[in-house]
C-alpha cells in the first residue's frame, strides 16, 4: 500500500475478524475511524462521501464494519452498543500497532447507533482520541456516565426536520463536559438526503477535525 491508495484491512477481534477500508492521502494530518449505524456498512454512500471530503482536507479514513456478516444478520447484535464499542476500541489499538498509522492523531465519526459507540470508545480511550463527530447520531445510547467522561471536542450534527433525534441530542449534550457543539442542519431529515445537506455535514466535519486533530503546536 502506498500513502495515496486504499486498502481493505482485516482486524482481529475476539475469535473473528472485522473488515475496513483504510485510505491515507500523502502526509495525512490525522485519521478518522467511521462507525456506521445499524444496518449500514463501510459501503455507506453517505459516509464514503464524507470520507472523500476528509481526504481532500488531508485526513485519512478507516471505514469500518464493526460486525461480521453473520453478526449483522442478528437484529439484536446491531444494537449491542457495548459490542460495537469494544470493536471500535480494538480497531483503534490495531491502528496504533501499524507502521503507517501509529503516529497519526485519531478521531471518530459516528452515524446513528455508531455515534453511541464512538462516544463510549472516546470515553474509554481518553487522550488517544482527539475529536468526535456524530451525524444524525444517537449519543443518548452511550448513557450519561460515558457522555460525561468524553474528554475530546465533540460535534453533534442533526437535521432540523429530524425532530425526535434532535431532542435526544439536546438531552445527550446536557450530560457532556467536554467542549461540544450541537449543530442543526436546516431542512435536513435523518439521512441528510435533501440537496446540499450532506455537503453541509461533510464541510462541518472536515472543519471540526481540521481544527482538533493536529497537535496544538501544529495547529
Amino acid at each position: 500500500m502506498t500513502s495515496s491508495q486504499e486498502q481493505l484491512v482485516r482486524i482481529p477481534v475476539d475469535q473473528a475478524q472485522i473488515e475496513g477500508l483504510l485510505a491515507l492521502p500523502a502526509a495525512p494530518i490525522g485519521l478518522v475511524l467511521f462507525a456506521h449505524g445499524s444496518g449500514s456498512s463501510r459501503h455507506s454512500p453517505r459516509n464514503n462521501y464524507v470520507a472523500r471530503v476528509l481526504h481532500a482536507h488531508g485526513m485519512g479514513s478507516l471505514l469500518l464494519d464493526l460486525l461480521t456478516p453473520e453478526e449483522d444478520r442478528d437484529y439484536r447484535t446491531r444494537f449491542d452498543i457495548a459490542l460495537l464499542t469494544q470493536r471500535l476500541s480494538a480497531a483503534t489499538h490495531w491502528l496504533g500497532r501499524q507502521p503507517l498509522t501509529r503516529s497519526l492523531p485519531l478521531g471518530y465519526f459516528g452515524a446513528s447507533t455508531g455515534a453511541a459507540a464512538a462516544l463510549m470508545a472516546a470515553a474509554e480511550e481518553g487522550r488517544a482520541i482527539r475529536a468526535v463527530v456524530s451525524r444524525g447520531g444517537r449519543p443518548d445510547l452511550a448513557g450519561p456516565e460515558a457522555l460525561a467522561r468524553v474528554a475530546c471536542p465533540t460535534l453533534l450534527l442533526v437535521g432540523s426536520l429530524d425532530e425526535e433525534v434532535l431532542e435526544l441530542n439536546r438531552q445527550a449534550a446536557s450530560h457532556m463536559r467536554c467542549p461540544h457543539r450541537l449543530s442543526v442542519v436546516p431542512g435536513a431529515t435523518h439521512l441528510f438526503e435533501e440537496p446540499g445537506t450532506l455537503e453541509a455535514v461533510a464541510r462541518q466535519a472536515a472543519g471540526w477535525f481540521e481544527k482538533h486533530l493536529p497537535p496544538a503546536a501544529a495547529a
